[in-house]
């Protein structure tokens, strides 16, 4: 091996140029080889994945068990949140008295729920009959535990210049059963039947009353609607695999009965998904939980295993037509394979990173830990499995055996004395190939517009000013996308469109947005309440908000009653011997803990309730009243506590946006890094990462503005656009690096030519295999198809668009390979020169 030093290169440079030929070298021949084994031992390579999926995949279906617990699903596993539940529930536990409303709120506990709407331009307090004969019906259900029942009024009108805000008419009404199970499990199955029952009759009693719409939810809602996505998704999971196979079969045709590859487009989706079922397979013998969120699995392992499937065919077709099948399926796996497996090592490692610990979210580790154990067996599949389908096509091809009948294809002679359709079924195309066409897989129809028609078209000066234009427009509209991304993650983003909970949480939206969830304010230390200075900071904290606060009521007793207490003795014996013992403030005796030494008596701990005035957007507003909270509890000299259920799953934004960014970052990095040895030139990174952060910003960007929300599905399609986005630009952008024409132009052509035939197969497979999924009425499926088909558009625009115009703007440049084959052709030409003087009988001759 000779390596030519450049004029005023550096030594450095020459060294690492070395080294990355060395290993891109050193890869080649390992494909090389593993090429060679498979050919040479292609019933092996076949029978063991199929042994392995028949093993796996009947254990999937033997073990198959869903995931019931939502909330370690979605919400963060190590947040602010739950520390602050394990708290409220360790000062104030489950077994307490529950007589009213607000006694326990660390957790939701068994409950039933129901709004109750009067039809427009009513008013709902005037049908207290059927308000009365529901809530009977609800009391009067069987296997049902006693509960405490709470009411809040939606869509109100005030009384017109009324002081103490008095109530004209109101359009809903939200009444709440919790039920008392005590954390026990008996308890726990009697609660989960009574739910069941209380769906049955608020739908039963719908019917009843068509004055009223009912609007029903339980506990267990949420999850029953969340699971719901994955079985109406089945059947159009089995529609999306029919098209992807139709596409994969009709794209790998041709004319030629020879050289057409029908079978093995077929063949290689087939093992895309033998692989997925052996990774589920898998994933249930470890004890994994099915939930809804895997749904896009076989979406994205097909995204990637079909990319090797066309990519191996492109292969096969560059390979030349007269070495024996064998050494075809060696050259293959040499062209192709390199670049495959630093992609799929690339999927791995960047999924693996979301399956690590530092990822918070449980349904994002369980993905990435499916998707890595997906991603090494589909890698496995494609070079064994379909790699020996390749070895036993190239067989019939050499062997002369038609591509679909498999029988022998007659002579040319014979042919001409047959019908025109026999001629077109059994023609192997030799009518069709000039003297000047030297590969007949030129013919290919995908190949053939590339090459005659769109390479000449988009590398064409007139069309370059709107390629450049269009992108600017691309550009602009991802910008302002990615400025407009806000926190409005809500889990009604994973649930069943029609679901009865989305129907619920939109009623309860409209009507009763105007007060914020009820906010447990714990006070977890002892505290001076007879001091001024603590009640006036109380007042200050609470300032703001709807206070149901025994404190303040307490303060309001004793300035009613003229009793003075400012110091500790009398105001714990005033609060105990008077205060808590009248009927109407006896209630808040669960809300004072005390304790006793010797014959003093302490406030340990208490707790108040606050509810903030909120708007439309109650979740936002929310989220800014716990992030203003929070620090005022490490600031003041209180120290205090908030929660509410519902900020376990409020603390899911921040984290959702920084793991794809942390993640996405690190993939880049490594991109660089594994790259760098394996490309010629340096400059081949560059184009590579800048193209992968064109297209992931752009999907970021244009799912913002198609009201996409940062959930967990939009986090792994974010993930996933990385790695789709390297899988299809690292090939074109290698084979242009590395291409020796003249100019750039010729360079872009050679590898739109080379690889494009393989990345519209894929990429037009891709999308067409989404279109099924807009027809299940499931949010979590439409943020899965707009993800997706943004990720397949971006990609196709830049590989086919962007790239093929800006490359022939900016280096690197190819006047060196000119300087070089100018170098050889006038070497060549003084050679010949020296042989003709030496000879001159042979001049005389000629």
């Amino acid at each position: 091996m000779c390596f030519l030093r450049r004029p005023g290169a550096p030594a450095s440079w020459i060294w690492w140029r070395m080294l990355r030929q060395v290993l891109r070298r050193g890869l080649q021949s390992f494909c090389h080889r593993l090429g060679l084994c498979v050919s040479r031992h292609p019933v092996f390579f076949l029978t063991v994945p199929a042994v392995l999926t028949i093993t796996f995949g009947l254990s999937a279906l033997n073990r198959f068990e869903p995931e019931g617990d939502l909330e370690r699903l979605v919400a963060p596993s190590h947040s602010l949140a739950k520390i602050e539940r394990s708290l409220a529930s360790s000062l104030f536990p489950l077994d307490q008295s529950k007589s009213q409303l607000y006694s326990d709120l660390h957790t939701p506990g068994r409950y039933g729920r129901v709004i109750l709407l009067s039809p427009p331009g009513d008013n709902i307090l005037l049908q207290a009959e059927g308000i009365l004969q529901t809530h009977r019906a609800v009391l009067e259900m069987k296997d049902g535990r006693n509960g405490f029942i709470g009411h809040q009024l939606g869509g109100v009108v005030e009384v017109p210049n009324s002081k103490d805000q008095r109530v004209k008419s109101a359009r809903a009404i939200q009444i709440t059963y919790y039920l008392q199970t005590y954390g026990s499990a008996t308890q726990d199955l009697i609660g989960e039947k009574w739910e069941n029952e209380f769906c049955k009759l608020m739908r039963k009693l719908q019917e009843e009353h068509q004055d009223l719409q009912l609007y029903s939810l339980a506990s267990f809602s949420l999850w029953r609607d969340f699971h719901k996505t994955s079985i109406m998704a089945r059947s159009k999971v089995l529609v999306s695999l029919v098209l992807i196979l139709t596409t994969a079969t009709l794209s790998s045709s041709m004319k030629d009965c020879l050289r057409s590859k029908p079978f093995l487009g077929l063949l290689g989706v087939l093992t895309v998904c033998i692989s997925i079922i052996t990774a589920a397979g898998i994933f249930f013998i470890t004890d994994g939980k099915y939930n809804s969120t895997l749904l896009g699995i076989p979406f994205f392992a097909m995204g990637h295993g079909t990319k090797g499937v066309f990519e191996l065919l492109s292969g096969w077709r560059r390979t030349k037509e007269n070495l024996p099948f064998k050494d075809r399926i060696a050259d293959a796996y040499s062209d192709v394979m390199v670049t495959y497996t630093m992609t799929s090592s690339l999927y791995f490692i960047t999924f693996g990173m979301g399956a690590s610990p530092f990822t918070n979210i449980e349904a994002v580790k369980v993905f990435c830990q499916n998707m890595c154990v997906s991603i090494l067996l589909n890698y496995f599949y494609i070079f064994s499995f379909f790699g020996s389908c390749l070895v036993f096509a190239g067989q019939l091809e050499q062997n002369r055996y038609h591509s679909i009948f498999c029988c022998k294809i007659p002579s040319a002679e014979y042919l001409d004395r047959k019908p025109v359709w026999f001629q077109t079924v059994m023609s192997d195309g030799h009518q069709q190939t000039s003297h000047h066409e030297t590969n007949p897989y030129q013919h290919h129809f995908i190949q053939h517009f590339l090459r005659e028609h769109y390479n000449e078209w988009i590398t064409n000066i007139y069309v370059k000013p709107f390629v450049v234009i269009l992108y600017l427009i691309y550009a602009s509209f991802s910008f302002m996308g990615c400025l407009q991304i806000s926190d409005r993650a809500n889990i009604i983003n994973l649930l069943a469109s029609d679901s009865p909970s989305v129907s619920f949480a939109m009623v309860q939206q409209k009507y009763f947005s105007n007060y914020s969830p009820v906010i447990g304010f714990y006070v977890y230390e002892p505290l001076e309440y007879w001091n001024t200075s603590v009640q006036e900071d109380l007042r200050k904290l609470c300032g703001g908000f709807t206070a149901v606060s025994w404190v303040e009521q307490y303060y309001q007793f004793l300035k009613v009653s003229n009793i003075s207490a400012n110091n500790k003795s009398d105001f714990i014996s005033v609060l105990q011997s008077s205060f808590l013992k009248k009927p109407e403030f006896q209630h808040f005796r669960n809300d004072i803990i005390f304790s006793k030494a010797g014959d003093e008596n302490n406030i340990i701990a208490s707790r108040l309730y606050l509810v903030a005035r909120t708007s439309r957007d109650k979740q936002k507003e929310v989220i800014e009243v716990l992030e203003k909270l929070r620090p005022l509890s490490l600031s003041k000299s209180i120290r205090f506590i908030v929660f509410n259920p519902s900020f376990v799953f409020m603390d899911h934004y921040s984290l959702s946006v920084t793991v794809p960014v942390l993640i996405a970052g690190f993939g880049v990095l490594l991109v660089l890094i594994l790259t760098f040895f394996l490309v010629i030139h340096p400059l081949g990174n560059f184009w590579l990462i800048l193209s992968v952060t064109s297209i992931e910003l752009g999907v970021l960007g244009l799912m913002t503005l198609w009201n996409v929300d940062m959930d967990c599905i939009s986090i792994l399609c974010l993930i996933y656009t990385l790695n789709f986005a390297i899988d299809h630009c690292a090939p074109l952008l290698y084979t242009f690096v590395l291409a020796t024409e003249h100019t750039r132009t010729q360079c872009i052509k050679s590898s739109l030519q080379e690889h494009g035939t393989a990345i519209l197969q894929n990429v037009t497979s891709f999308l067409i295999g989404l279109v099924p999924l807009l027809f299940v009425p499931s949010n979590l499926t439409f943020t899965l198809f707009k993800c997706l088909l943004l990720t397949g558009g971006c990609t196709l625009l830049h590989c086919f668009v962007i790239l093929p115009v800006f490359l022939t703007f900016f280096p690197p440049s190819k006047k060196h390979h000119k300087k070089k084959k100018r170098a050889k052709r006038k070497e060549r030409e003084e050679i010949e020169c020296i042989e003709i003087q030496e000879n001159p009988d042979h001049v005389t001759t000629v």
